[in-house]
């Protein structure tokens, strides 16, 4: 079968640039209000995208200049996967401050009630001080989290085999509703997390949700390797999305897996227009809504608290300006690729917290359908992608030029579906079945 190209939605209530919920072309709706999120998930399902996601966060916004205070996604998915009929419903939730057993039903409802379009997007939470809204006092260092995520896929993934939808009979005339021999406990005891099972819903349409993750650090690696299915990643320039895509699916491999068992969707935030001069005034447009005092806070928590407002803004940046990448117990490789950014392009810190309020460390571009249709197809086809995670600047302007302008050009040269051929979100990326088998060394 021809290689077929992904599509997902990265969908951020107003847009992805900082400063878009104060453009006028972006969605006056609130966003608490149910209708910016099912118009953006109709608008993506009508151009037969693979899935829309949303991001989550587990502390609160600092400060009043940003745009906050979205639902939770489990909820929200939930109430979009009634609105929707095919695109993927994918959402985050985060390995350490979520309890497996908790975990595992919401995601086996969420599939349920979409008819097995659910993913999850696996995180580990690098928001500093995020442990004080769960009783911890001190936030977990980077390696631990990961060793706690390894726990808790480990537990989860159990206890989604353990109810199989088989064990269903509903026999009326027999009285019997369960085969319950089919029913096993897990009996997860594990470094970090503990569960008996079984889990108290049935097996989903997809078995579980699709594996979804987004770390890009070592350890983030070697996670992905071993679970992931889908990969959102961030790069600033193809070179590095092609080491990134080349690396992954190489551990892919040496984890006895296919390069096919994992598609990795790098962000690209596009500006479009009729013209590259009409596109770039979409950038210098939200640039000239936005703040250095925006850019330092998101700078700062990216570092993990790290001050940098002692700097002056137009002070070319070296490396001795930033703290040491491995003592930041946040995103690893997120802050590295902004270290790369400053250093090898010789940017001001001005310069750089403009470069970041568009897309906070994800490739940008400005140009016309064509451009950008053109760039698309160049990762695909040269080792750098499997697909785009579509991350518009302004929502819903520049997503609906992106579904009505790029879309069919992609579609034109054969890269992009016209029509959904399957029904759940395995299917739409080709992903194989999940084995609904019980692991051996579970079993009662």
């Amino acid at each position: 079968m021809t290689r077929q190209l992904h599509l997902n939605l990265f969908l951020m209530p107003r847009g992805h640039h900082e400063s878009a919920w104060r453009h006028p072309a972006s969605t006056p709706r609130a966003l608490t209000d149910l209708e910016l999120y099912v118009e953006a998930a109709r608008i993506a399902e009508a151009a037969k995208f693979d899935a829309v996601f949303l991001a989550d966060a587990v502390v609160a916004p600092t400060g009043g200049l940003l745009a906050s205070g979205a639902f939770e996604p489990i909820t929200l998915l939930s109430a979009l996967a009634v609105a929707t009929q095919k695109i993927g419903l994918i959402g985050t939730a985060s390995t350490t401050y979520s309890l497996p057993y908790t975990l595992a039903r919401q995601f086996a409802s969420l599939d349920h009630l979409s008819k097995g379009r659910a993913g999850w997007n696996i995180v580990t939470s690098w928001a500093p001080q995020a442990g004080l809204n769960y009783g911890r006092d001190k936030d977990i260092s980077h390696g631990e989290r990961y060793a706690m995520a390894e726990d808790f896929l480990k537990a989860v993934d159990a206890l989604w085999r353990s109810y199989p939808a088989e064990a269903v009979l509903d026999d009326r005339a027999s009285a019997q509703y369960l085969d319950t021999s089919l029913i096993r406990p897990v009996n997860h005891k594990g470094p970090y997390w503990q569960t008996q099972g079984p889990l108290n819903i049935p097996g989903s349409p997809q078995g579980r949700p699709v594996y979804v993750q987004a770390g890009q650090s070592d350890d983030g690696r070697a996670f992905a390797a071993r679970w992931a299915e889908v990969i959102f990643t961030a790069h600033l320039a193809k070179e590095s999305a092609q080491v990134f895509y080349s690396d992954v699916k190489g551990r892919a491999v040496a984890n006895g897996r296919q390069p096919a068992d994992i598609a990795i969707l790098p962000g690209l935030s596009a500006a479009i227009g009729s013209t590259e001069a009409e596109a770039l005034q979409v950038w210098e447009e939200l640039d000239d809504l936005t703040s250095p005092e925006i850019g330092l806070t998101r700078l700062s928590a990216r570092f993990g608290g790290h001050d940098f407002s002692s700097l002056p803004l137009d002070k070319q940046l070296t490396r001795s300006d930033f703290p040491d990448p491995e003592r930041v117990d946040a995103s690893k490789s997120r802050v590295k690729g902004y270290i790369d950014l400053a250093v090898q392009e010789g940017l001001t810190l001005r310069q750089l917290l403009k470069r970041l309020a568009g897309a906070r460390g994800h490739f940008t571009l400005a140009g016309t359908p064509e451009k950008v249709a053109d760039v698309i197809e160049d990762w695909f086809t040269s080792g750098a992608s499997d697909g785009v995670n579509v991350m518009p600047p302004i929502l819903y302007r520049q997503f609906e030029v992106f579904t009505a302008e790029v879309v069919p050009i992609l579609q034109k040269r054969g890269l992009f579906r016209r029509d959904y051929e399957g029904e759940t979100l395995r299917e739409h990326f080709g992903l194989a079945p999940v084995a609904r088998n019980f692991p051996t060394e579970n079993a009662a």
